[in-house]
């Protein structure tokens, strides 16, 4: 593992060896159609490393750091900063979450590291288009930002132009562009090292690119994907080739997370609102995935447009089926519905009605609904709820909620529930017509935290019943006297297990209490003559009472003695371990 202390020794040697050094700092992103906030790293990061490395900076002379571990030991990053002849901070919130363990860099600390660098400061990724902290808010314009050039285009592309002749050019001398998917082809084999300075390695979530740009004739209202130009594929091999690149790094997970919509790659444009799929592509593409790394643990998806599914339901069948015949369980497919609302819908220019959206997800749970070796369902949808927007009114909420129940009701499950308000960028529609984000402020607290009570909270417990047995639970943070885990994977369960455990470790929990969105476990098998009397209560089955005499009969040398002193329950076995 590549701790932060040993980059910087690493670095260190390098200033007295006296060659050219280059930093990247991730400050994380978080797009519609991008993620890279840990245990992921987005494909910008190895886009960079390998842009630079092609230019002739040598892998030890590139540095990484993360910005959570520049806060945990900033001193010892000063002099990095500092020293460095070149410092790009990738960055940039277009859907800002809520994160376990980590923050994205904020404008203050973009300050702060701009002043502190004496070399060349590149911002660069999806803050070009402005900033926000926070749902909701208008992006303001990213300027003031001393001693630091902000890209207008690709950062990669902008880096790799800089490095001349071993020397780096004025950024002000540059013009912005976008790079070619020629070379992002050669960059992101070349930058799959990187990951190895990456704080959670070998738990880093390797998010892959298919293609950018939005396929349909008429976009969404808030939508940025549109700044990227029409739909830019990219061959299969190549994918296929960084992934083998990655994987010979040592990375075992993977998200197919950067695309509008997976369903659409290699899709042909014949005339109509949307592309066709091309089912053999996606086929080629996960089998040749599967080929180049056999031993990988996560092979997850993330964006699927119901529109496709809609419009092309025979060819979105096969690619799902193609999809959960090579991914691992617990996939998610995140379908942005945004509204229920049919006038919303015709304002904003919305993918789909409530009723393609419905059919959509019978057809992700007709073919992924069944769980999978790690606990999860195979594949499941995810909806994306979008409110603030164009045409929203109080009836609204209300035909969202019943959307929900209905889906609900009906018996179909899906493993997540995503609302959240727009975030308006100049250049959309939206912005400038926001204004039913404060106009309706009170009314949208009311109609989420009504959606956790009735539907996020009953659907839970369908997807994952108590009892169910969770494999690979990650251990995370401890927070008192519970530590917080997930599975890696695309939007994975919180798992609150209550006893404080070590962090870093993988372990197997068997699910016995349900939040809106999280769920309480123990760890699986559970150790019953170790185990603390509040876990040993919280096995099913056990209750207080027989928690109680189990624990004054210790030690048990196995289930026979178990059974004969206490008369457990012979069903319960199957929970605990001797």
């Amino acid at each position: 593992m590549y701790s932060s202390s040993s980059v910087v020794k690493e670095f260190q040697l390098n200033i007295f060896r006296g060659k050219m050094k280059a930093l990247i700092i991730d400050g994380y992103v978080d797009e519609p159609a991008c993620f890279g906030v840990p245990p992921y790293i987005s494909p910008y990061i190895r886009y960079l490393a390998g842009a630079m490395r092609e230019q002739g900076i040598p892998i030890q002379d590139i540095f990484y750091s993360a910005i959570d571990s520049i806060r945990l030991k900033p001193k010892d990053h000063e002099k990095i900063i500092r020293e460095a002849d070149l410092v790009v901070i990738i960055a940039g919130m277009t859907v800002p979450g809520k994160y376990l363990r980590s923050t994205p860099i904020s404008l203050q600390e973009l300050h702060i590291l701009s002043r502190t660098a004496t070399g060349k400061v590149i911002l660069g990724g999806p803050i070009r288009l402005g900033f926000s902290s926070e749902g909701g808010k208008k992006a303001s314009s990213l300027s003031g930002i001393e001693n630091a050039y902000c890209c207008g285009a690709d950062v990669e592309a902008f880096v790799y132009d800089m490095l001349k002749d071993g020397k780096l050019e004025n950024p002000v001398n540059l013009a912005d562009r976008f790079r070619s998917v020629q070379e992002i082809g050669r960059w992101a084999e070349k930058g799959a090292f990187i990951i190895r300075q990456h704080p959670d390695y070998p738990n880093v979530m390797c998010e892959l690119e298919t293609y950018r740009g939005c396929g349909r004739r008429k976009h969404c209202s808030f939508c940025t994907e549109p700044f990227y130009g029409g739909p830019d594929h990219r061959p299969v091999d190549d994918v296929i080739a960084e992934v083998q690149g990655l994987y010979e790094e040592g990375a075992r997970y993977f998200r197919i997370g950067r695309q509008p919509d997976l369903l659409s790659y290699q899709s042909k444009d014949k005339g109509g609102d949307l592309p066709v799929p091309d089912p053999m592509a996606i086929e080629s593409l996960y089998r040749g995935i599967r080929a180049v790394a056999p031993g990988m643990q996560v092979l997850h998806m993330d964006n699927a447009n119901p529109a496709t599914i809609a419009a092309f339901p025979e060819e979105s069948e096969a690619i799902l089926s193609t999809i959960v015949r090579y991914h691992t369980s617990g996939d998610v497919a995140a379908m942005g519905m945004e509204s229920a609302d049919p006038e919303v819908i015709r304002r904003n220019g919305l993918k789909v009605s409530a009723d393609e959206m419905f059919d959509a997800i019978g057809l992700v749970n007709k073919i992924g609904g069944r769980r999978g070796d790690n606990g999860m369902p195979e594949l499941l949808p995810g909806l994306n709820f979008v409110h603030g927007l164009m045409g929203e009114t109080k009836e609204t909420f209300r035909l969202n909620h019943d959307f929900l129940k209905k889906v609900l009701d009906s018996g179909l499950l899906l493993r997540r529930i995503n609302i959240r308000q727009v975030m308006a960028f100049q250049g959309t529609p939206m912005f400038g017509n926001d204004a039913a984000v404060e106009k309706h402020k009170k009314e949208f607290l009311r109609y989420k935290e009504n959606v956790r009570k009735d539907i996020d909270l009953p659907m839970l417990r369908k997807v994952v019943p108590a009892g169910t047995i969770l494999r690979n639970v990650l251990l995370e943070v401890n927070d008192r006297n519970t530590t917080f885990g997930r599975q890696m994977g695309s939007y994975p369960l919180l798992v609150g297990v209550p006893a404080k455990q070590g962090i870093g470790y993988y372990t197997d929990v068997t699910v016995i209490d349900h939040g809106f969105r999280s769920v309480t476990a123990i760890p699986y098998p559970l150790d019953i003559n170790n185990a603390g009397l509040e876990l040993l209560q919280r096995v099913p089955g056990i209750g207080k009472t027989m928690a109680a005499k189990i624990f004054r009969g210790r030690p048990y040398k196995d289930t026979q003695e178990l059974m004969g002193k206490t008369g457990i329950n012979p069903d319960i076995l199957k929970y605990i371990e001797l």
